[in-house]
């Protein structure tokens, strides 16, 4: 897992299948969310702190947090918003 650091998004997205975490500090399902992440073995996760990317984040068109943007090859394939366990991410991850 990475969080997004004085980097530009497209900058550190890779081919690898990866899932991009919109999160803030404060939101309860947001830290649940990162748990269930962190469960995950086979995926590449980068974390973007909504309180200090707003820019990004309206960019993105993020309204709700946690909101989880999955890419492949560097293209977005899907999205999701709202707390999912592992195993409905791992559902998600499969249908693509």
């Amino acid at each position: 897992m990475k969080n997004l650091e004085n980097e530009n998004l497209e900058d550190v997205l890779t081919n690898d299948l990866t899932l991009v975490d919109y999160y803030a500090l404060w939101c309860m399902p947001c830290r649940m969310l990162s748990e269930e992440l962190n469960k995950l073995n086979s995926v590449k996760i980068i974390k973007v702190n909504t309180d200090l990317y707003q820019d990004l984040s309206r960019s993105k068109g993020v309204m709700s947090i946690p909101y989880v943007e999955i890419y492949k090859d560097k293209k977005l394939i899907s999205t999701f918003t709202g707390f999912k366990s592992k195993f409905e991410i791992e559902k998600i991850l499969k249908e693509i």
